[in-house]
């Protein structure tokens, strides 16, 4: 629930402390504006202004999927493996479609980079997964 998607042909992941961390059993609390919102705000705006000016890119428009860590850095590192779940087969193998044919998938979004997240332990865990799906 707490992400935002833009379409481009190539995808930025992007990892922010837009809310607090949540009290005991509960990830988000309150929205940190300052460090949380005005983070996902700057990178909203780099990508409009890199995909508003056809000399940066020609012919590409970035695009982005940003996810909320909600100052928790194992919330962030299961969010981060959100990334790479459009990788990975689905449970059950391929599966077939009620006419026998084949189901047809989206080919899986591949991020060309990430950003953030806030602190460097959170970096650390999540750099340290994603490497492994290059």
């Amino acid at each position: 629930p707490h992400a935002i998607r833009l379409e481009g042909d190539l995808t930025l992941g992007g990892l922010f402390p837009v809310h607090a961390r949540g009290p005991a059993g509960v990830p988000c609390g309150p929205v940190k504006k300052e460090k949380g919102i005005h983070r996902l705000e700057a990178m909203l705006y780099a990508l409009d202004r890199v995909n508003g000016d056809p000399r940066v890119l020609p012919n590409l428009t970035l695009g982005a999927r940003i996810l909320d860590t909600c100052s928790r850095d194992t919330y962030a590192l299961e969010q981060a493996l959100s990334f790479v779940r459009s990788l990975l087969p689905p449970e059950g193998g391929e599966g077939s479609c009620p006419d026998g044919s084949a189901p047809r998938r989206p080919p899986p979004e591949r991020l060309v980079g990430g950003i953030g997240a806030s602190a460097s332990s959170v970096s650390i865990m999540v750099a340290n997964v994603l490497r492994l799906f290059a």
